[in-house]
C-alpha cells in the first residue's frame, strides 16, 4: 500500500519589501508636498539610515517566527535582499561621512556665488529686512564684522549711524527661518569710542544665512571691515579705511585718509584717495587711480593690475615682479605676460621675467632686469640707465640731444644705433657699442644674451621715414637703401611660470 503524498505548504510572501516601499513613498510624498525639504531628508538619512535595516530585520524575524508556528519553511533574504542591504549600507555610509564634511568651506574654495539659487538648493530661501539706528559720537570709529554678506558704507547727513539689514535665510519652513532670524539679529556695541557692528550670521550654526548691510555714518569716522564672503563698497570718507576680506569685489572711492586692504581671492578698485594706499594678499584684478599719496602692493596678482596718476612712490612686489618708482602721471597696465606704462618718473627699478615690457616717456634713472621677454624703453629725460635682458631684444630710445656714455654688449645678437658717435662692432657671436654722446652726463649700460640691441633717437622713432616715391612709367627705379632685414627671433623656449604677475 502506497504512502500518501504530502503536499508542502506554500511559503508566505515576505512583507519586508512592501513595508520599505511604503516608508520610502511616505517620505517622498512629504518632500513633494513641501513638508520636508531635500536638505532635511539628506540630514535624516545620514543620521538614521540604520533604522531602515532594523525595521527590515524585525519584519524578517517576525516572519520567521510565524513560519515556525505554522510549520512552513521560512523565506530567506535572497539575492535581491542581499543586494538591497549592500546598497543601503553603501549609500548610508556615504551620507554619514558627507554630513561631517565642511561643505561651506568647499563652496568657498569653489567660489560659488551665494546670491544664486544653487547655494540653497536643498531648501527654501526666506528674506528678512531690519533697521538699526543710534547716535554716533564725534571721534568714534566703526568696525564691521560680517562673515557672509555685502557691506556698503556711505556718508550720512547727521550724527547717527543707520544700518539697513537685508537678510537671506535657507530653511525648511517659515518657522525655522523665523527662529534663525531671531538668533542672528545684528547688534551695535560701543566700547571706548569704538562702535562695533556684528552681523552675527554664524549665531545659528551651520545654517545658510547671508546678511547685507547698508550703513550710513558721519563722513569723518574711520572704518574697519572684516568680511569672509561678500562685496565691500565704501564711498566718501574723511577717515582711514581698513578692509580685510575674502572673495570680495572691493570698491573704495573718495577717501581723504589712508586706505589699507588685505584681500584673498578678491578684486580691488581704489580711486580718488588723498592718503596712502596699501594692497596685500592674493587678488585677481587691482585698479588704483588718482592717488595723492604713496601706493604699496604686496602679494600675488593673478589677472591684471592698473595704476594711473599716483603722485608719490609706488612699490610693487610679487613672486615674479619687484618694481619701484617715484610717481606715475600716466598709466601702467600689468598682466601675466605684459607690462606697459607711460609717463613714469624715476628712479625706476624693475626686476621681472617672462614679460614683454614697454615703457614710454620715462624720466630719471632706470634699473631694469628681464628674461624671456622684449624690452622697449623710451626716455623723455635721460638719467643713468642699466638694462639686463636675455632671450629677447632691447630697444632704447633717448632724446636727440641727450648726453650720455654708452657701454652695450650682447651675445648671439647685433647692435644698431642712430648715434654716429658710438663705436659699434658686430661679430659672429658678440656685438658691442661704446663711446660718448654730447656732454656724457648720463651712463647707459645695456647687457643682453641671445637678443639684439637697438639704440634709437626719439625723433627717428616718432617720425618714420617716408616711403620712396614710385618711378615714372618707363623710368628706371632709383637706387636707394635696401630695406632692413627682419631680425631673426630666438628659438622659442618652453616657459613654466606661475600665473601671477
Amino acid at each position: 500500500m502506497s504512502s500518501p503524498v504530502v503536499t508542502p505548504r506554500p511559503r508566505r510572501r515576505s512583507l519586508a519589501g512592501p513595508v520599505v516601499l511604503i516608508i520610502m513613498g511616505l517620505v517622498f510624498l512629504l518632500v513633494t508636498m513641501h513638508q520636508l525639504s531635500l536638505g532635511r531628508l539628506a540630514t535624516l538619512w545620514a543620521h538614521y539610515w540604520p533604522a531602515l535595516l532594523i525595521v527590515w530585520g524585525m519584519i524578517k524575524l517576525i516572519e520567521y517566527q510565524q513560519a515556525q508556528r505554522d510549520g512552513v519553511p521560512s523565506r530567506g533574504i535572497g539575492a535581491g535582499g542581499v543586494m538591497l542591504v549592500v546598497v543601503v549600507v553603501f549609500f548610508g555610509l556615504i551620507a554619514t561621512q558627507a554630513s561631517k564634511f565642511n561643505w561651506a568651506d568647499l563652496r568657498d574654495h569653489m567660489d560659488i556665488d551665494d546670491s544664486g539659487d544653487f547655494s540653497n538648493f536643498l531648501g527654501e530661501t526666506y528674506t528678512f529686512n531690519d533697521q538699526l539706528q543710534q547716535d554716533f559720537a564725534a571721534g568714534s570709529s566703526l568696525k564691521v564684522v560680517d562673515n557672509h554678506g555685502a557691506v556698503s558704507i556711505h556718508a550720512s547727513d547727521d550724527n547717527k549711524i543707520t544700518v539697513v539689514v537685508h537678510k537671506r535665510i535657507g530653511a525648511d519652513n517659515q518657522g525655522d527661518a523665523d527662529k534663525y532670524n531671531s538668533e542672528t539679529k545684528p547688534v551695535l556695541t560701543v566700547i571706548s569710542g569704538l562702535v562695533t557692528l556684528d552681523a552675527r550670521v554664524e549665531a545659528a550654526g551651520d545654517h545658510s544665512i547671508s546678511t547685507d548691510l547698508d550703513i550710513s555714518l558721519p563722513r569723518k569716522a574711520s572704518v574697519s571691515i572684516v568680511s569672509r564672503r561678500g562685496d565691500v563698497n565704501i564711498v566718501s570718507r574723511e577717515g582711514a579705511v581698513d578692509i580685510s576680506a575674502q572673495r570680495a569685489d572691493t570698491s573704495v572711492e573718495e577717501v581723504t585718509g589712508n586706505v589699507k586692504v588685505s584681500l584673498e581671492k578678491s578684486s580691488a578698485k581704489i580711486e580718488q584717495i588723498t592718503g596712502d594706499v596699501r594692497v596685500e594678499g592674493r587678488l585677481s584684478e587691482v585698479s588704483l587711480v588718482d592717488i595723492k599719496g604713496t601706493a604699496h602692493l604686496d602679494g600675488e596678482f593673478a589677472e591684471s593690475v592698473k595704476l594711473a596718476r599716483i603722485a608719490k612712490t609706488v612699490t610693487f612686489k610679487s613672486s615674479r615682479t619687484d618694481m619701484e618708482f617715484s610717481k606715475i602721471d600716466g598709466e601702467l597696465n600689468l598682466d601675466s605676460d605684459d607690462l606697459h606704462a607711460s609717463q613714469i618718473t624715476g628712479p625706476l627699478r624693475l626686476v621681472t621675467h617672462s614679460k614683454d615690457i614697454r615703457l614710454d616717456n620715462v624720466a630719471g634713472d632706470v634699473r631694469l632686469e628681464n628674461a624671456n621677454g622684449g624690452v622697449e624703453l623710451g626716455m623723455s629725460s635721460l638719467g643713468n640707465v642699466q638694462i639686463d635682458n636675455r632671450q629677447a631684444d632691447i630697444e632704447l630710445t633717448v632724446p636727440d640731444k641727450a648726453g650720455f656714455r654708452m657701454d652695450a654688449r650682447t651675445r648671439d645678437g647685433e647692435i644698431q644705433s642712430d648715434f654716429g658717435e658710438l663705436n659699434v662692432t658686430n661679430s659672429d657671436r658678440e656685438a658691442s657699442a661704446s663711446g660718448s654722446v654730447g656732454n656724457a652726463s648720463s651712463h647707459v649700460v645695456l647687457n643682453n644674451e641671445h637678443g639684439g640691441i637697438e639704440i634709437r633717437k626719439l625723433s627717428a622713432r616718432a617720425t618714420p621715414a617716408p616711403a620712396p616715391e614710385p618711378p615714372e612709367p618707363g623710368e628706371p627705379a632709383k637706387a636707394g637703401k635696401a630695406a632692413k632685414p627682419a631680425k631673426a627671433l630666438p628659438p622659442p623656449k618652453a616657459k613654466v611660470e606661475p600665473s601671477e604677475n
